[in-house]
């Protein structure tokens, strides 16, 4: 199989969002297509985030991976929140999981960033296998914390 990995933009809008649909639902969300197309839709049109997706020869939508721009006060850089990595279920065991993060990590470098900073579920040992696999190290050193704003 033959993988090429591209800039996603708004002509690839239809299979990034499926696959977001799908991302949610690995994370328990339930589906909704037009929630998900809207969110990136709104993410391109804004420039707010760096979309790269992964296809195979026939241009058949495999996986993406989603950048957020950030910065660190502390080390006064640019970084970048790797968000978002998803392969299709077919496609899994191929390499694009792979492929997609070392193109994250490429277009992080041409834009200066120190470094890719990124958070997994405890129990997505698969994903934590790849992570450690590309240098990844898992921060002992700060716990995160959420104000979930929506909560009653």
């Amino acid at each position: 199989m033959t993988l090429q990995v591209l800039r996603a933009d708004v002509t690839h809008l239809d299979a990034v969002a499926q696959l977001f649909d799908a991302y949610r639902g690995f994370y328990k969300q339930p589906s909704n297509l037009e929630q998900s197309r809207a969110f990136i839709a709104e993410r391109m049109a804004g420039d707010e985030s760096a979309i790269f997706l992964a296809q195979d020869e026939n241009g058949e939508a495999l996986g993406f991976v989603q950048l957020y721009p950030m910065f660190s006060s502390i080390d006064a850089h640019r970084t970048w929140l790797l968000s978002d990595l998803f392969t299709a279920p077919a496609a899994r065991g191929r390499g694009v999981g792979r492929l997609l993060m070392n193109t994250a990590r490429d277009f992080a470098s041409e834009t200066g960033a120190k470094g890719l900073m990124l958070e997994t579920a405890t129990d997505n040992f698969t994903a934590q296998g790849l992570y450690e696999s590309l240098g990844y190290v898992r921060d002992t050193g700060y716990y995160s914390y959420l104000l979930d704003l929506r909560q009653g």
